[in-house]
């Protein structure tokens, strides 16, 4: 399942994110700093989304209170619970 995430208070402006039942299989973001977020994404490919959320939730960038990994953890969410 592909669900879409338009993300709020960060550079990135979309996360697309791919699940199988709870698994990511892969994640794209539109927007923000590429090198960073190619890693992030292939960090969290063939996690959980629990494990994904409890990783990432609540990391700020700068002043920011959010940021793109932390956003990463609300789209994974919010994928998991539209797929049900």
């Amino acid at each position: 399942m592909s669900y879409k995430y338009r993300t709020k208070g960060t550079c990135s402006t979309m996360i697309e994110v791919e699940l199988d039942g709870d698994i990511v299989k892969n994640v794209k973001f539109t927007g923000g700093c590429n090198g960073n977020l190619q890693g992030v994404s292939r960090l969290v490919a063939g996690r959980t989304v629990d494990e994904v959320e409890s990783t990432l939730s609540g990391i700020r960038c700068g002043f920011k209170p959010t940021s793109c990994p932390d956003q990463l953890s609300k789209a994974v969410r919010e994928a998991y619970n539209a797929q049900k």
